[in-house]
């Protein structure tokens, strides 16, 4: 105990000197902007302190300083805003430029013409583009400065501006990312999102093999799943999101039968407890989904990843194809198990030829990589009959099924235990049934949307 007592009051020391010699963190790249046109304003009304504060419930925090008296006035110190000059200011008791604080008596009865004994001072609020107040660009003296003039408020007041330019976009982002905390909250406490099942249906017999289970947010957010995976990431937190989702898709296995496909990031993927938590999964029961949408920064890391999990039975999807390029580079070094055909080429496929020469392309091209072939969001008899004589061997979508929980889909008709009919090929003519006499790639596939929904 003693010795933590001593290290730590040695870190209050060398903290005391860091600010009593002036010494401080680092800037980022707005304080560093901000920081200049302070500077600008020192020169420009030749005052020795400039300031730009950000008032916060009752409370003043000093974000920017420029200033020869660290110890009194440095960036993160925080006053009661009642008790400033700058509210002051705001509320019309003193002027907005003070020559001399002596001359006004309200002016004096407050702490800073005490400490630091401030003399001179000038503000101006620093107002973003919707109108909302952020604190004020403020200047001070420590002495009297009768040179002071409606000039020098003008020159502030074009600096506050470009300030507001300046911290507006970092502003903007800390009110973004507070909403999405704050709204994503419950959903961390509950466990996790809402995990829903929709079918997954053999086009050449009409049985069900699987299922794909879908995330599921508050509808009143308004907001996809996809989009608010990527709004957890932006605020850190998309890791701990997708492993909820994964836990949550992963709770399903005991309750359907057949595989359970998670679309999971790359980058979670990567990660210790991603791979751990995969790792206790069934293999032989788990596809795992990487989106065409989701990056890949380094493949090399990822194979290694996959291979042992591969290696044990796990199965590997490629997601959204021909939404994009992504995919055939996914495609090409990854040598997925199946390969699941986007919506955006599967709707109107039917009516449509050129949809229906780029799905036989893609179906010839799976079959060049010993890929089977899903097709997601089928919603009509003539998409899916069309689908099937491309060469298509399984699909999915409202026509087929819309998404429900665990009991709608064991309720509804399938196949045998095991989800494959022993007899049943799928369209591009291949044995449902793996090479050791169980089911294959696709048979029994069930996709948990985990990343994306």
């Amino acid at each position: 105990m003693a010795t933590r007592a001593r290290v730590g009051c040695r870190a209050q020391a060398e903290r005391r000197r860091a600010e009593s010699s002036g010494v401080r963190k680092p800037r980022s790249d707005v304080a560093s902007q901000v920081a200049s046109l302070l500077v600008t304003a020192k020169k420009g009304l030749g005052l020795s302190i400039a300031f730009l504060s950000r008032f916060d419930g009752d409370t003043q925090h000093l974000e920017v300083v420029e200033s020869p008296l660290p110890l009194l006035f440095r960036d993160g110190i925080k006053r009661p805003l009642a008790t400033t000059l700058c509210q002051a200011i705001l509320d019309g008791k003193l002027p907005n430029v003070i020559p001399n604080l002596r001359d006004f008596p309200e002016a004096m009865r407050l702490p800073a013409a005490k400490m630091p004994r401030l003399r001179s001072f000038v503000s101006v609020p620093v107002v973003l583009s919707d109108g909302t107040l952020y604190g004020t660009f403020c200047a001070a003296g420590l002495t009297s400065d009768n040179g002071l003039s409606r000039r020098d408020q003008a020159l502030m007041e074009v600096l506050a501006r470009a300030a507001s330019v300046v911290i507006e976009p970092d502003v903007r982002d800390r009110t973004e990312r507070a909403e999405i905390e704050n709204r994503l909250a419950p959903v961390f406490a509950a466990g996790g999102p809402t995990v829903l099942l929709q079918p997954i249906v053999d086009l050449g017999t009409g049985e069900r093999v699987g299922a794909e289970a879908l995330s599921r947010f508050p509808a009143e957010w308004g907001k996809a799943p996809d989009e608010v995976f990527a709004e957890s990431h932006r605020i850190g937190r998309g890791d701990d999101l997708e492993l909820l989702a994964l836990r949550g898709a992963a709770a399903h296995l005991e309750r359907v039968d057949g595989y359970v496909a998670m679309n999971v990031s790359p980058a979670t993927l990567l990660t210790h407890e991603c791979r751990r938590l995969v790792s206790e999964l069934p293999a032989h029961r788990v596809v795992i989904e990487l989106s065409e949408h989701d990056p890949v920064d380094d493949y090399d890391a990822l194979r290694a990843v996959l291979a042992p999990l591969r290696a044990a039975g796990l199965r590997l999807a490629i997601d959204d194809v021909g939404a994009g390029f992504s995919s055939l580079r996914h495609i090409v070094l990854t040598n997925p198990d199946v390969i699941k055909l986007d919506r955006s080429i599967v709707a109107g496929v039917a009516t449509d030829p050129v949809l229906e020469t780029l799905v036989r392309s893609l179906v010839a091209f799976a079959r060049s990589c010993d890929s089977r072939v899903v097709a997601e969001g089928v919603e009509t008899p003539a998409d899916a009959a069309a689908l099937r004589a491309a060469g298509v061997g399984y699909g999915q979508g409202w026509h087929f099924g819309r998404p429900g929980p665990p009991e709608v889909l064991a309720d509804a008709k399938g196949t045998d235990a095991k989800g494959a009919d022993p007899k049943g090929t799928d369209a591009e003519g291949a044995d449902l049934k793996g090479a050791d006499g169980g089911p294959g790639p696709v048979s029994n596939l069930s996709s948990a949307r985990v990343a994306i929904g």
